[in-house]
């Protein structure tokens, strides 16, 4: 079945809950920010970059395929890389002290 099966409506549903991703993942990396700012804790400050590598991956498949014309799955193996990276500096930086 190809990604264009899914209908308008599945579309219109995706965007939606893509868009409040972003949102809540970029209110997410601002509050680390701002507690990075305030502390100046390196693991703070690592967090706050992992926390935006993640939402910056959940955008990016469809913002690629939509905008650029990039291959849906080419679009995804990026956003799984970010995501991938901003785990792992999430996990470092809930490691380190």
């Amino acid at each position: 079945m190809s990604p264009e099966a899914g209908g308008t409506e599945a579309a219109i549903a995706l965007a939606i809950v893509k868009t409040l991703s972003l949102v809540v993942g970029g209110l997410i990396t601002f509050l680390a920010f701002r507690a990075y700012r305030r502390t100046h804790q390196r693991a703070l400050g690592l967090l706050t970059v992992g926390f935006g590598l993640v939402t910056l991956g959940l955008v990016l498949a469809g913002t690629l395929y939509e905008i650029l014309g990039v291959s849906l799955y080419v679009g995804i193996l990026l956003e799984s890389l970010l995501m991938l990276a901003g785990f792992l500096v999430i996990a470092y930086s809930l490691y380190v002290t």
